[in-house]
């Protein structure tokens, strides 16, 4: 596998070289962090849809099947909170249960985490990071271009699904409001934003790979457990809020649209955290 750096030895074919004594032209390390994750993204991409796809084509026989509809009411009322289970017998619900209230948001975090934790962790993990600085790059370039791709990365992921998700609505009778669909995948890339953020900064702060995933992933357990039993247990509702998943599902976009406060929550969540990546990367030594 190649060296993740901007200007590798041998060098792909690809690779944009940086003059010595020239700065590296704006957004390189975004652009080359991209192109070297291009055959991972695809890969993303045709799962998801076909994921998206094959719960899709389930609908039909689902929405004929009434039973399904009690079988989920009669789940312990804990299970109903923490799958954030609605009315199966309509498309949004049936698509709220099956795919954005679990099964969407474990995958878009998963992804994210791991891309957020290999910007810089893995660079430093695979004794890289030093000829990555040795290009005409200051390290707070390094860390807010690295997180950028990880967001964009992320973007790219859920825009798949939402095409999917689009595309099935037609082929399988799924009658979900474009307007929702794109709502819902605007939370759902935020909600993976934020934890990829997280573990971008980890690895930042720590240069630990498996700090960088593990952190995010034990916040994303703790955010899903806060967010799903807070109607349940009064102590938690005061803190539901600063779960990331109050601000993706709390209002089901699917169902309601945009909710802009949880956008902006959201977003001025990831460049905080984007902040403290950069603050801690520039002022600690590097292993590599």
């Amino acid at each position: 596998m190649l060296p993740d750096v901007l200007d590798p030895a041998p060098s792909p074919p690809d690779a944009v070289r940086p003059r010595a004594g020239r700065s590296a032209r704006p957004g390189e390390v975004l652009r080359q962090s991209l192109r070297l994750q291009r055959r991972s993204l695809l890969a993303w991409c045709a799962g998801l849809a076909a994921m998206v796809v094959l719960y899709g084509s389930l609908w039909p026989s689902i929405r004929d099947e009434p039973s399904i509809t009690d079988v989920m009411d009669q789940l312990p009322e804990v299970l109903r909170s923490l799958l954030a289970t609605a009315d199966m017998s309509t498309p949004v619900g049936y698509v709220q249960a099956e795919l954005m209230g679990l099964t969407g948001p474990l995958l878009v975090i998963l992804f994210a985490v791991l891309a957020g934790a290999a910007g810089i962790a893995g660079e430093e993990d695979r004794r890289s990071i030093d000829l990555l600085l040795a290009n005409p790059v200051s390290r707070t370039r390094v860390v807010v271009e690295r997180t950028a791709a990880t967001v964009v990365a992320t973007a790219v992921v859920v825009t798949a699904l939402g095409v999917a998700l689009a595309a099935g609505g037609v082929l399988f009778g799924l009658d979900l409001p474009l307007a929702h669909v794109l709502a819902a995948m605007l939370h759902l890339w935020l909600l993976g934003a934020v934890f990829g953020a997280l573990a971008a900064a980890v690895g930042a702060a720590t240069g630990s790979v498996a700090l960088a995933r593990a952190v995010p992933a034990a916040t994303a357990v703790l955010a899903y457990l806060v967010n799903g039993l807070a109607p349940l247990v009064g102590w938690l509702e005061p803190v539901r809020d600063l779960s990331p998943f109050a601000q993706y599902q709390g209002h089901v976009p699917l169902a309601s649209g945009v909710s802009w406060p949880a956008v902006a929550v959201s977003a001025g969540t990831v460049l905080v955290l984007g902040v403290v990546a950069v603050s801690t990367f520039r002022r600690r030594d590097l292993r590599g």
